[in-house]
């Protein structure tokens, strides 16, 4: 699902991201990507789509 409509990052792409570069928030995506630097509306999706990746590696690493 796209997260970002106006640079095209979708969740996948986040989720990858977050897992090979350890990020744990939506600033450390920010930093790779050009993510919420149009209108803003993605943030929260994308905050979301993060801490389920946290989430789930945490699970699995327990």
């Amino acid at each position: 699902m796209y997260v970002c409509l106006c640079h095209g990052i979708t969740d996948k792409k986040i989720m990858k991201l977050s897992l090979e570069h350890g990020i744990t928030d939506v600033r450390g995506i920010r930093q790779i990507t050009p993510l919420g630097s149009q209108c803003g509306k993605c943030i929260r999706t994308a905050k979301e789509v993060i801490e389920d990746t946290v989430a789930k590696t945490y699970q699995q690493a327990s």
